[in-house]
């Protein structure tokens, strides 16, 4: 026996084959990120922000660019590489196109100046609020510039966390992508105290949801023997083991997951984090996160645990109606905003965990293009959100918006598109996002549930028209506030989400075509 084992170690190791072609847009993300880094500890602050900017625009086009050339000879059924670590299929390509056009977006409103003078961003985030350092801060043209590697490492997370094939990697690119986000949800430059408080709740709670992601992780390994997402659907497949550490594993793992996604009722950072953080930070998180969320949540029930979907389905039908009716009723009773765009997004959580559910190949394209959807959708209305200004910075209240139309009919017609959008009016990316996936639910046999999604969509829609009727059909208050002239990033951003909304609700064809042109590799 000592023998053997000493001819097994004498054997030369081999390195794994890695596709990197497959892989360079990550590597090009993450490699940027820690150039970015360099740039911080290098280059005098005031040559800082113009090549950050420049780095991380030059970082999505590359990127971008690798993708679409890998996409037009990528294998029809997929590949793994990394030692099987990272499955690069169909999905997972959908999903980093749709993360880095998203990004584009959010790096353009994180990288404007003219709107906040200075920035959104605090000019040094170890000054305490409060103080005449704080206040004076406020009038600085400098911005705190940590932001874009924190952005890029935030991006190549969600990146690794959507193609991950394994229960570690995933965890290991969950926390890669939410360390970044829990560090710039605290760096605003105005209202300091909410931004930090936003930030301390979200690190708490996402400890909490990243401990039970571990713990399902650690009993879904001794239930398979394996965290290797084939391997546990092999062991679900047919074993004589006991079932309680597989549906106790699935359900810790399945909190971690959901929490997210920003689904109720595992939800209750949302609205806080939402209104506290940078609206920049808001933004992209309400986009990208929710993309990578999801795509890891298709992965898993799709790879992992179809075989045993009868068990748990019925479970995930009561989320997802909670969420949409936490999403929908409490949404009603927001004054602000931000708030309430995040019950917006618990609501359309629910819907998106519909099409998760469905389990089938209209189900995985709908959520897919769901996600698409409504990403940029929500870029665009923080980017119109962050217009909207008086002596303190951002106003978020509802009272503020009353004849907005009045002040900048622009604004105000964007803004309304928007809504109709997340409402889900027709000629927009939101009906056809909601079509598609109600459609799949309906083809899968979940005619219920699809009933009580369109009266919560009804619902949801009054607070958003309620929106518009006081933009159109409400006096502007005197003192009311102003509405900024956007600059050149925060106009790129808002028509590039404006105008794919609009694009999608028109000619949806190609993005859905591609979401549905193959399944997972594992």
């Amino acid at each position: 026996m000592l023998d053997v084992l000493l001819a097994q170690q004498a054997q030369p190791l081999e390195s794994p084959a890695i596709a990197w072609a497959a892989v360079l847009p990550i590597v090009l993300v993450l490699g940027a990120a820690c150039l970015s880094v360099l740039f911080e500890a290098f280059l005098p602050k005031h040559q800082r922000w113009p090549a950050q900017v420049t780095l991380c625009l030059l970082t999505l086009a590359g990127a971008g660019v690798a993708l679409g050339a890998y996409v037009m000879d990528a294998p029809e059924q997929g590949l793994t590489t990394f030692s099987g670590t990272l499955a690069v299929d169909t999905p997972a390509l959908f999903l980093w196109g749709t993360l880095l056009a998203l990004a584009l977006g959010a790096i353009l409103l994180i990288a404007d100046r003219s709107v906040e003078p200075g920035g959104a961003f605090v000019a040094q985030a170890g000054i305490r609020p409060g103080t005449v350092q704080d206040r004076a801060q406020v009038g600085s043209t400098g911005m705190q510039t940590e932001v874009f590697p924190l952005t890029l490492f935030a991006l190549g997370g969600m990146m690794t966390f959507t193609a991950a094939n394994d229960l570690l990697t995933m965890f290991i690119a969950l926390e890669v992508l939410s360390l970044p986000l829990y560090l710039m949800c605290g760096l605003a430059r105005r209202r300091r105290l909410l931004s930090q408080e936003a930030a301390v709740k979200y690190f708490l709670l996402g400890a909490f949801a990243s401990a039970f992601f571990l713990y399902g992780l650690a009993l879904l390994y001794g239930y398979a023997g394996s965290v290797r997402l084939s391997e546990i659907a092999n062991a679900t497949a047919g074993t004589d083991r006991s079932d309680t550490l597989l549906f106790a594993g699935l359900g810790l793992l399945v909190v971690g997951l959901l929490f997210k996604g920003s689904v109720g009722p595992f939800h209750t950072w949302t609205p806080d984090v939402y209104q506290g953080a940078p609206t920049p930070i808001t933004a992209f998180m309400a986009a990208c996160t929710k993309v990578a969320a999801f795509g890891g949540i298709l992965r898993v029930f799709t790879v992992a645990f179809e075989s045993t979907s009868w068990e748990w389905r019925g479970v995930l039908w009561g989320v997802a109606i909670v969420s949409m009716a936490i999403g929908a009723i409490i949404g009603l009773t927001q004054t602000d905003i931000k708030r309430m765009i995040a019950y917006s997004s618990i609501a359309h959580a629910g819907f998106l965990l519909i099409g998760a559910i469905a389990m089938t190949e209209d189900g995985l394209s709908g959520t897919l293009f769901y996600l698409l959807a409504y990403g940029f959708t929500t870029i665009a209305a923080f980017g119109v959100l962050s217009l909207v200004r008086d002596s303190t910075g951002e106003a978020t209240h509802l009272s503020a918006w009353a004849g907005l139309a009045k002040r900048s009919p622009l604004v105000a017609g964007v803004f309304t598109f928007l809504m109709l959008a997340l409402a889900g009016i027709p000629l927009t990316s939101g009906f056809i996002g909601k079509f598609v996936v109600f459609s799949a639910a309906l083809s899968d046999g979940m005619a219920p549930l699809v009933v009580i999604a369109l009266v919560f969509s009804a619902v949801a829609a009054f607070f958003y028209l309620r929106v518009v009727v006081l933009m159109y059909f409400s006096e502007p208050a005197p003192d009311g506030p102003t509405v900024s002239v956007p600059g050149a990033f925060t106009t790129a951003a808002i028509t590039l989400g404006v105008l794919v909304t609009l694009l999608l609700g028109i000619a949806p064809a190609f993005a859905l075509d591609w979401a549905g042109a193959g399944g997972f590799a594992f």
